[in-house]
């Protein structure tokens, strides 16, 4: 049986309002369909529904609130609301454990729910991250309790998610979307759902555990990618060689079609995703007898840039002449990519730890980020302006580069006399380098 109404708009159940669910809900309610959220978090869904919005993602709050007044969109703690739904999208959390494997509690959760309101016809779609085969044998003996078959009386799919904070708004609405269902029916009406309901462009795969590993798959690149920046970074230091020319010359070589791409280095990496996505791969292929390395040294070197960018603080400030226990640091950016509030396991936390550890005597500013939730993460209150942070600052360790820091006039910051500025994610352009020397700054990149 089909699991999508043929000539009409699909009425949509978003199970999990946190980041991934609340820019689904928002962009579908967005386009006109009638979209119902589902959250067990009654603060967030009282928040939602009083135009308070957790996330600072472009656009987000607004779409949201626009939807709520439209009343294409609706926000419940009720699971009893999916009944009216003829597609369900699952976007709950899915943390690993210490071991690397699925903390599978709010997926479990959700399907444990879920089940006792399911109806023939429905399409079920996970859209958060998980090992192969947990859709199959996890999701679909749970929605089963329900008396119902998949593929016969409801439809089950994965589509991964693969949306980058600061533009996943945009994201949603342009890239290709990965389907891999339970059966043939399942793969088609999921894949018809997301052309109908984004105009976007799908890509059908031959099974459930095809569409889950695409995820781990892109994932796993990246954050192997960006450790193959961060070693090169620390060989080009060994040579006095700027590692982003370097780079720029490296990935002009075509390669496979395209050519190579190799990524920035940093002080680290952060996010939900690409800090646990590598080891859901190293133990979930250990669980089945294989051995991944580059899973696991990728998620190693990048955990380890932190440190190393401290280090290159101390060390410089030590070369100056400056004693790091009575030095000053000011971190200009907490968040873990730049033009995002996200403190979402950001690498800038252990930067601050081994600062601090060293003696330092540290501030924070960062114009995005919730400052109770800054000061609950780092442990130091952040200042409430750049001209107080950086007053008699040794240091200035630009950790994330934000629009509001661009054009930072640095001649006219109360900085200390030789004051070090450290590039952690600024990338700055030669001449800005220059330019910054003439000022009395003394300059430090990663592999810079």
């Amino acid at each position: 049986m089909p699991f999508l109404p043929d000539n009409e708009a699909p009425k949509v159940a978003v199970i999990g309002l946190g980041y991934v669910g609340s820019c689904l809900a928002a962009t579908l309610a967005g386009r006109g369909l009638d979209v119902t959220g589902v959250d067990i978090d009654a603060r967030l869904v009282e928040d939602l529904a009083g135009g308070r919005c957790r996330f600072q993602e472009p656009g987000l709050a607004e779409l949201l609130f626009a939807g709520i007044q439209a009343g294409t969109l609706r926000v419940t703690t009720d699971y009893a609301a999916v009944q009216a739904a003829d597609v369900i999208l699952i976007a709950v959390g899915t943390p690993i454990a210490e071991d690397g494997s699925l903390a599978d509690e709010q997926l479990r959760g959700a399907c444990t729910e879920l089940y006792r309101w399911l109806r023939p016809g429905q399409l079920v779609v996970l859209k958060c991250t998980v090992p192969p085969g947990t859709s199959k044998d996890l999701v679909l003996p749970l929605l089963e309790r329900s008396g119902l078959a998949g593929g016969t009386d409801f439809g089950l799919a994965f589509t991964p998610e693969r949306l980058a904070e600061g533009s996943a708004l945009s994201e949603l609405r342009a890239f290709p979307i990965v389907v891999g269902g339970l059966d043939a029916e399942s793969t088609r009406s999921a894949g018809e759902f997301w052309h109908r309901a984004l105009g976007v462009e799908t890509i059908p795969l031959e099974s459930l555990e095809a569409a889950e590993v695409v995820k781990l798959a892109d994932n796993w690149w990246i954050d192997l990618n960006i450790a193959l920046g961060n070693e090169l970074a620390k060989y080009c230091d060994l040579f006095g060689v700027d590692v982003l020319d370097v780079i720029a010359a490296a990935n002009t070589l075509p390669k496979g079609g395209r050519h190579v791409n190799i990524l920035l280095p940093s002080v680290g990496v952060g996010g939900s995703c690409l800090t646990k996505d590598p080891w859901m791969v190293w133990r979930s292929a250990r669980e089945q007898g294989l051995e991944i390395a580059t899973a696991s040294i990728g998620r190693e070197i990048n955990a380890g840039m932190p440190d190393h960018t401290a280090r290159l603080i101390v060390d410089e400030l030590v070369r100056l002449g400056k004693d790091p226990d009575d030095a000053r640091i000011a971190v200009l950016g907490l968040a873990f990519k730049n033009d995002t509030g996200d403190l979402r396991e950001t690498p800038v936390r252990a930067a601050v730890a081994a600062l601090t550890k060293a003696g330092a005597q540290v501030s924070l500013f960062d114009p995005l980020v919730d400052a109770a939730q800054a000061e609950e993460l780092f442990g130091i209150a952040p200042a409430g302006s750049l001209r107080e942070a950086v007053r008699d600052a040794d240091c200035l360790a630009v950790l994330a580069l934000h629009k509001e820091f661009q054009d930072i006039d640095f001649a006219a910051l109360p900085v200390a006399p030789s004051c070090l500025i450290l590039d952690g994610r600024a990338y700055y352009s030669k001449e800005k380098i220059a330019e910054l020397r003439t000022l009395g700054y003394l300059y430090r990149g990663i592999g810079r």
